[in-house]
């Protein structure tokens, strides 16, 4: 340890106090700092108490009314929070699931389960933006693209979108942003229900007309600019849709088609028919069901169509020695960059699962995964086969997993009959029942479910195979191949698997080897007590469509962390629904939109937006059909009120909304935020509050007290869902009593509303495909409110405003702080002004970025929301040797700054610009840096004992967006380096 690190002995009292909060158990596990460190901390910024501090940051105009630890139930310990888990997961009822409709059950191999679902490796990544570091997840996720892109025969796949629904929007977006004839889209009748009412409620926003047509029959009407097919149909059935792809070329459309991943191994895949996108869910491929999500879904294109499609793209460059190096390529296309001119809003995907589904093509191989598809369509052949053999008829002859028969007047009893044993079937009307075979499917299941409709497994016995039963036609046989790559030939034992995933993550930095101090990203401790549940069979094997008496656990869960959010934001009601925060962005404009319309005003579709919001924020205005108008921001970083002023007299009558990051993504409380939300309630607009901020506030203010009227939150960072690598992600969106009825609605009810939900009376949009969005991870948010309790979350808060106001004393004087509060203090984050530096030595923010990766760190937002500099949140999980640690290596790279400023190397040859470096780069034998060996990679004594060697050097961002590679490359262009 170097002797700028001081050596705290931690004496630790029975408890630690802040305000009414009594902290033992959890919540001294997740507060990185004990007693004493606090009180060293406190010292330094020359306050005797935590309350001091928050008193003195925090305005008072905000600060809310009550306390948090009366109004939240007592903090429950580990033990307690596990038994309470327990006891909702033992009210669902486990079943066979063969429902379908889109979500099948499927196996998770152990090997993937435990080493990256479980793996905090894997789990507490962030998203690769700086590559150099982010090799294992990137390579992945590059395997991810591939399998989409060999199994649709289309060249081009995304790293993952949020579920199948909304990548289906998605593609609907893309069509029209691709070809601007018209304002028509025909989707295919065949279409799943929730993906037809998700369709609807996004183009009606942007004036876009669906229409749901029977696509076996020719296409009419004209200013048509896309088509959709779902392939196989919501019924089963397997079309050819040649025909209809070629006709609709004809008329100058484009076609999507909605695939089911695994049959693209046995049926002609959507590029071999002339599809220009196709779009899915990854789920199948070893991704429980966790009742609705967290899933991967996909999309892939045609080539040139690159440049607009949605989500994240990995792609290959190479590093300054020329060696392969994975990368995101085209980011210059996102919505952080793009604003209201954006793709998509789509930020966090699902990137985790994306990981697993790739690693269950790796594990399985083609071949694997052909085999696993036979099995399931023999299954599903032979079960059409004795249901007609005992009388029933069955629907269609060319299906791939799912049989659909007729039962009149029956339907409802043999669906009841059916649960009673143990089996869930699709009910799809009166008359009609949709049996679903997945990868669980077995022979004893067939056998009772034959039972249930009076039929019998004959004919068949011990020496039934899976390639006996056929019910697909020759002429959509899948002839060509798939997954050549060696990488999916190569990792069959679960050593060789295991020690592949391990290989993945040492390529890595993640939050289980060091601090992630990202500005705006709140990367945190996501504790294993909180994270163990999620993989329980009762709550990850239950489909989000099985009857509501088989999920009663689930519902209780979700509806008592609803009320909890519900306590902790001030407003009167929560969705869960949304499955990412840029998802509630959406769901909480829409909400405002609906408002404004029920109420005839029509015309308000201006959203406000300050110049230093997220990216997100423009871009999903625009999706809700607002128009953008940028408010500027003041030299001290809050809204520029003389501007705001001026914008809202500009539109008279038009303001639909205001959009406001909380504390401001300048890391200072505005105190003058209640006057902002007055002048535009006074216009007629309502009040948007971003909660990507909202760690800064719990316990502290409530935004639905101080002005908001509506609120989007991230699970995923306030509340400890772990980021995985970019997704999964929970946005709820939380609103005032007279919004209630315009949040999100149910896409799977009849009428698309929500009367199981705790929105009873909700008519609004559809934001997910599932009722309760990413419901697979909602255990983590409820187990860390409960162990914390009001008083621990109050506690969380001030010790983020600790840490942060620790950090940025200890390095002002060697990178400014741009901004800070009334008191001279920030919020939870603060951002370190480089300009200065930048224009006396030319040393950049990613020069300090990749040199920080020598010291073992992450490094801090780069760029945003001001360019030149760098935005840093440390979180109240890191404790105090931490924080220093990281003081350590920026003061010690300012000193190597000042070494290039007094002459001692030139830039280009300094260990700023060469970095990071690799274990190869400082052994060979023509090392002729003007710096030794030992400051390149041992800069800091304290690295001796511990040191992360990136993969590769820096990357050159430029070449790959040039040469763009999305696939995995040979294996040769490895070797030859």
């Amino acid at each position: 340890m170097s002797d700028a690190v001081p050596a705290y002995t931690f004496v630790e009292p029975e408890v630690v106090t802040f305000g009414s909060d009594t902290a033992f158990d959890f919540r001294r596990r997740h507060i990185g700092p004990g007693w004493q460190p606090t009180h060293l901390m406190l010292d330094h910024l020359g306050y005797r108490s935590l309350d001091a501090l928050v008193d003195a940051a925090v305005p008072q105009k905000i600060r809310q009314s009550g306390d948090l630890d009366d109004e939240l139930p007592a903090a429950l310990s580990e033990e307690e929070a596990a038994a309470a888990l327990r006891g909702f997961a033992n009210k669902n009822t486990t079943a066979v699931q063969m429902i379908g409709q889109g979500y099948y059950d499927t196996i998770t191999p152990p090997v993937i389960r435990r080493n990256v679902l479980e793996s905090p490796a894997w789990y507490t990544a962030y998203t690769p933006y700086q590559p150099e570091i982010s090799q294992g997840r990137l390579e992945a996720l590059l395997n991810f693209q591939t399998v989409v892109e060999d199994l649709t025969a289309l060249p081009i796949a995304n790293a993952s979108l949020l579920d199948e629904a909304t990548a289906v929007a998605e593609a609907m977006l893309l069509m029209r942003r691709a070809n601007k004839k018209g304002n028509r889209v025909i989707v295919d009748a065949e279409c799943f229900p929730q993906t037809i009412a998700l369709l609807k409620g996004r183009a009606e926003a942007l004036d876009i007309d669906v229409e749901v047509a029977d696509l076996s029959q020719p296409l009419v009407g004209d200013g048509v600019f896309g088509v959709i097919v779902q392939q196989p149909g919501a019924s089963g059935v397997v079309r050819d849709y040649s025909a209809v792809i070629a006709a609709a070329k004809e008329r100058g459309a484009l076609v999507t088609v909605a695939a089911d991943i695994l049959s693209l191994t046995l049926i002609t895949p959507p590029g071999e028919q002339g599809a220009d996108i196709a779009v899915g869910s990854a789920q199948r491929f070893g991704v429980p069901l966790f009742f609705g999500g967290p899933h991967a879904a996909f999309m892939s294109v045609r080539n040139g169509l690159e440049r607009m499609l949605p989500g994240r793209l990995v792609g290959v460059s190479r590093d300054v020695d020329g060696a392969p190096a994975y990368r995101l390529a085209l980011q210059t296309r996102e919505q952080h960059i793009r604003r209201e001119k954006a793709t998509s809003n789509i930020c966090t995907a699902q990137a985790l699962l994306a990981v697993v589904a790739s690693m269950y093509a790796v594990y399985h191989g083609p071949a694997g995964l052909k085999a696993i598809a036979e099995r399931v369509h023999s299954y599903a052949a032979t079960i059409a086969r004795m249901l007609g053999a005992a009388g029933i008829e069955v629907v269609h002859d060319s299906f791939f997993d799912t049989v659909l028969v007729r039962v009149p007047g029956r339907a409802d009893r043999l669906v009841a009959d059916a649960a009673a044993a143990g089996i869930n079937l699709r009910l799809v009307d009166a008359d009609r029942i949709g049996i679903s075979c997945d990868e669980r499917t077995t022979l004893d299941i067939v056998a009772d479910l034959l039972q249930v409709f009076g039929a019998w497994l004959v004919d068949i016995g011990e020496g039934f195979t899976v390639n006996e039963q056929r019910a697909l036609p020759g002429e959509l046989l899948r002839t060509s191949g798939f997954m050549a790559h060696p990488i999916f030939h190569k990792h069959r034992s679960e050593t060789s698997m295991m020690r592949y995933l391990r290989m993945l993550s040492d390529r890595d930095l993640a939050l289980d080897r060091t601090m992630i101090p990202l500005g705006s990203c709140t990367m945190k401790l996501n504790a294993a007590a909180e994270m163990e549940a999620i993989s329980w069979p009762e709550f990850a094997n239950i489909h989000p469509f099985a009857p509501e008496q088989q999920t009663a656990g689930w519902r209780e869960l979700i509806q008592d962390l609803e009320s909890q959010l519900t306590t902790i934001t001030g407003y009167d009601t929560v969705s869960i629904q949304p499955n990412a925060g840029s998802q509630g962005e959406l769901a909480g404009l829409l909400a405002i939109r609906g408002y404004h319309r029920s109420r005839g005003d029509e015309q308000r579709d201006i959203c406000l937006i300050p110049a230093s919001a997220h990216g997100t924020n423009a871009a999903s205005a625009v999706l809700a059909g607002m128009k953008v108008v940028v408010v500027a921001t003041a030299s001290d970083g809050r809204i520029d009120h003389a501007d705001l002023t001026a914008k809202i007299a500009d539109h008279p009558d038009a303001i639909a909304a205001i959009m406001i990051t909380y504390p401001s993504t300048y890391g200072v409380y505005d105190a003058d935020v209640r006057a902002v939300c007055e002048e535009v309630h006074k216009a007629g607009g309502q009040v948007y509050i971003d909660g990507a901020n909202l760690n800064a506030l719990v316990g502290l203010a409530k935004p639905g007290e101080f002005g908001g009227d509506v609120s989007h939150l991230n699970l995923h960072k306030t509340f400890c869902i772990p980021h995985g690598g970019g997704g999964p992600g929970v946005g709820p969106v939380a609103a005032r009593k007279h919004l209630e009825p315009f949040m999100p609605g149910n896409a799977n009810s009849p009428e698309n509303s929500s009367p199981d939900s705790s929105q009873p009376g909700s008519t609004g949009v559809p934001i997910s495909a599932s009722n309760f969005g990413s419901a697979g991870v909602l255990p983590i948010s409820w187990a860390y409110i409960a162990m914390m309790g009001g008083g621990g979350l109050t506690s969380a808060t001030g010790h983020a405003l600790l840490a942060a106001n620790y950090l940025a004393s200890k390095l002002n004087d060697s990178f400014p702080v741009l901004y800070t509060g009334d008191a001279g203090l920030v919020a939870h984050e603060c951002i370190l002004d480089l300009r200065a530096l930048t224009a006396k030595t030319g040393v950049t923010a990613e020069d300090v970025a990749k040199r920080l990766i020598d010291y073992g760190f992450h490094a801090p937002t780069l760029a945003f929301p001001v360019a030149g500099t760098l935005m840093v949140e440390p979180t109240e999980s890191e404790d105090l040797e931490e924080l220093d640690r990281f003081i350590e290596a920026m003061v010690a790279i300012r000193a190597e700054i000042d070494q290039i400023a007094n002459g001692d190397f030139d830039l280009a040859s300094s260990p700023l610009r060469n970095a990071p470096h690799t274990a190869a780069a400082v052994i060979d034998d023509s090392w002729d840096k003007p710096y030794s060996r030992e400051q390149a990679v041992f800069p800091v004594p304290g690295l001796r004992v511990t040191k992360y060697f990136p993969p590769v050097r820096r990357i050159d961002g430029a070449h790959g967006d040039r040469n763009l590679v999305c696939s995995c490359p040979p294996i040769e262009s490895f070797e030859e380096n």
